[in-house]
């Protein structure tokens, strides 16, 4: 169990760093798995990492939840729409090879990073006003600041559903595509997307998580002692991670975002070609 130790602080970092921004750190682990461990599979990669986005996400959610930043009704809704996605992903991980999962991976990052640099987001429009169809919703913060916004429910339902297939088949979490998509097409205020993004974030790992394990993945004790120092390191991270969103705008949480997106892909994407 000693030679795991140092993967503890890689956990507090990547808890940090992934509730910060709300995208739960799969999409760093996930690359970090692949270059560490070249000679594990592509299933075995995902499950350790949704194992490790679970228990992050969770920790960062009872800490947004002290703020009082996650929408509980929008957070159930999108929450529920990703278990059949996450289901079915975590069901299809075993049949791609691994170096196309490293390319996919690495272009994925790529990909949401152009996307994030190109429209960083900011904040709901304040003067947007509602949309026939649109579902409106206020949350008010535990410091007492009010957000009050409006969206399609049908597009953030099939928006989740795309997201916790996608987030379970690479075993990425999902956060760094439902963030920007919660504030860049349902307009959501970039904090109440990001702690109602890991709150979705918990249910959907969870259900990715179970299958794996049905399915035996686990079944080895190595990716069983991997996982169990990373949580401890991000549960950990994730509290420190909650707390300093406070205190960062909300435009640089994205752009840090697609900054790390650049970086992790090209990396990535350079040790597969």
């Amino acid at each position: 169990m000693e030679q795991y130790l140092w993967l503890v602080p890689v956990g507090f970092v990547i808890g940090a760093y992934g509730t910060l921004i709300g995208a739960g750190g799969g999409f760093v682990l996930v690359p970090l798995l692949l270059l560490f461990y070249p000679e594990e599979s592509s299933q075995t990669i995902t499950s350790i990492s949704l194992a490790v986005v679970f228990f992050n996400a969770l920790s960062g959610s009872i800490a947004y939840a002290r703020a009082r930043r996650i929408d509980y009704y929008s957070g159930m809704l999108l929450a529920l729409a990703t278990v059949p996605g996450a289901v079915l992903g975590a069901l299809t991980t075993a049949y791609i090879p691994r170096r196309l999962f490293d390319l996919l991976i690495g272009f994925l990052m790529l990909g949401g990073a152009a996307f994030l640099f190109w429209r960083p987001g900011g904040e709901a429009l304040p003067g947007r006003k509602r949309r026939p169809g649109e579902f409106e919703r206020r949350v008010v913060e535990a410091d007492g600041t009010a957000h009050i916004f409006s969206y399609n429910r049908r597009l953030g339902v099939g928006l989740s559903l795309l997201v916790g297939y996608v987030s379970s088949l690479l075993g990425i979490g999902g956060g760094f595509i439902h963030v920007p998509a919660l504030v860049g097409l349902l307009n959501f205020p970039v904090h109440i997307a990001t702690a109602t993004s890991h709150f979705v974030l918990a249910v959907m790992a969870l259900a990715g998580t179970v299958t794996h394990i049905a399915t035996g993945a686990f079944q080895h004790g190595l990716g069983i002692r991997r996982t169990i120092m990373l949580s401890v390191g991000v549960v950990v991270g994730a509290q420190l991670g909650a707390r300093l969103s406070s205190r960062i705008r909300g435009d640089w949480i994205i752009r840090s975002l697609a900054l790390a997106l650049a970086l992790v892909g090209a990396r990535l994407l350079w040790a597969a070609l």
